[in-house]
């Protein structure tokens, strides 16, 4: 039985942020950079595609608003 990750985008994004300052400290290793890096960049997608959905639901809900004026 798989879980899935349920963090927020907030969490992500905090998460991100504390990847990309990774980079910029002084605990940057080069053995650790891919790792951090392609960690970074799922991140990034999951927040694109989370915020893609939540426009959506905006939209879909807009949409329900003005149909009914």
């Amino acid at each position: 039985m798989s879980v899935k990750n349920k963090q927020t985008i907030a969490e992500k994004t905090a998460k991100l942020d504390e990847l990309v300052a990774w980079f910029d400290s002084g605990d940057f290793e080069l053995e650790k950079a891919l790792d951090k890096y392609t960690e970074a960049e799922k991140l990034a997608q999951e927040i694109e595609k989370d915020l893609l959905a939540l426009k959506n639901n905006i939209e879909i809900v807009k949409a329900k608003f003005t149909e009914s004026e």
